[in-house]
């Protein structure tokens, strides 16, 4: 099993030698720093998921509204608050001090602080990313995303650098989107929401409402679909998308793989494809708040139909493609956190196709918002409460009712 980290930096992934080593490794300093056998840990939930057998390990209730988490190469996870802290877990414990340096967020609504990233080569380059609600004033605010190092004896972020703002702003504190994901391509894709304004997700001058494609730095990429093109942002590699809050790459193929709210129905999963439009609000499986219809029905030619919905909605956030070893049965499978169904979806895939869905721990967790594999091969998850939660599944002890 790899980090993303290990996975992206060019590490060996199978077979002898290294990449077994670093694995092991790895995992046992994960197992310390989480606290395997620490009193932190408090049995919770059962399940049996595609023939695992698997139980939810508490790890801590003191987080309040996390909303992402990442794992350093030490086993160490970063996780972020909505209002504006950065916290450290590590040795089994949750650090009681915030990070320091994290940039003024506006803490409204959905909007906060929100995605953490490490950089592929984080050991090497010390960058983690931070995805944000920026204040403009007035009630104002747009998506932000930065670059920063983590000093870690200093307990703090510096250098902190702008990487991209989707602009231009937004009143209210709805669809900020905010995912991170590097692909397999080592650029970084970013998800925007719409704000609210579903118009914005067609206006290619808008950076909301998109799927964005940059180098690590925030230079474009010139194979961007649109660069040169005139009334078309470069950054876009994809439009027409409402709140995306859910992106993860596939270990095998490199592939990104986004989720985004429908409004009443219609949650999509989508593919990343260069240049597409996903159809926001031209088209979708779902309706408005009111009951009635939005734009001009689920398919429409030009436009890119998802991969997956559901009618009615779960509410996702939080995706983890599975790429760990403690769940063999799972590889490639995408697991969907749900904040409205207060559960966990497995989607079990044949290529770009899902084959089946698979629902469980309902009602079990509360509101899920994050997912994430750990270095362990564990799924970790964190639940939007003001008493959050982090906790992970791990298989359930032989003979262990």
């Amino acid at each position: 099993m790899s980090t993303k980290c290990e996975r992206l930096a060019g590490l060996p992934r199978t077979g002898p030698g290294l990449g077994r080593a670093w694995r092991a490794v790895l995992a046992l300093v994960v197992a310390v720093s989480l606290g395997t056998h620490g009193t932190t840990a408090t049995a919770a939930p059962r399940a049996v998921v595609d023939g695992h057998a698997v139980r939810v390990e508490v790890l801590t209730r003191a987080l309040s509204y996390p909303w992402a988490l990442t794992f350093l190469p030490d086993g160490a996870a970063l996780i972020t608050e909505r209002d504006g802290r950065l916290r450290l877990w590590a040795d089994g414990r949750l650090d009681p001090r915030p990070i320091d340096g994290v940039p003024a967020v506006w803490a409204s609504g959905q909007g906060g602080l929100l995605d953490v990233l490490v950089h592929p080569d984080v050991d090497r380059t010390g960058w983690i990313y931070l995805s944000l609600s920026h204040p403009d004033g007035g009630g104002r605010a747009h998506t932000r995303v930065v670059r920063a190092v983590f000093d870690r004896a200093g307990h703090t972020l510096r250098d902190v650098e702008v990487i991209v703002d989707a602009l231009p702003t937004g009143r209210g504190g709805r669809h900020f989107g905010a995912r991170l994901a590097f692909g397999g391509d080592g650029m970084l894709y970013i998800t925007t929401g719409e704000r609210g304004d579903g118009d914005r997700a067609q206006d290619p001058m808008d950076l909301a409402g998109k799927l964005l494609r940059l180098h690590p730095d925030g230079a474009i990429p010139d194979d961007n679909p649109f660069v040169g093109r005139a009334g078309v942002r470069p950054e876009i590699y994809a439009l027409g998308t409402r709140n995306g809050q859910g992106m993860d790459v596939h270990p095998d193929t490199g592939a990104v793989w986004f989720h985004e709210h429908g409004p009443r129905g219609g949650d999509e999963v989508n593919l990343a494809r260069a240049g597409v439009n996903y159809g926001w609000p031209v088209v979708t499986h779902g309706r408005a708040y009111s009951g009635l219809p939005i734009g001009e029905g689920r398919e429409k030619p030009g436009m890119t139909p998802p991969v997956w919905t559901w009618v009615p909605s779960i509410a996702p956030s939080g995706l983890a493609i599975y790429d760990g070893d403690l769940f063999p049965n799972w590889r490639g499978d995408l697991f969907v956190g749900a904040l409205k169904a207060r559960l966990i979806a497995r989607l079990e895939m044949d290529g770009d196709r899902v084959v089946t869905e698979e629902r469980f721990l309902e009602g079990d967790l509360g509101r899920l918002r994050a997912l994430e594999v750990g270095p362990d091969g564990a799924l970790y998850l964190l639940t939007d409460e003001s008493e959050g939660m982090l906790a992970r599944l791990v298989p359930e002890a032989p003979g262990l009712k």
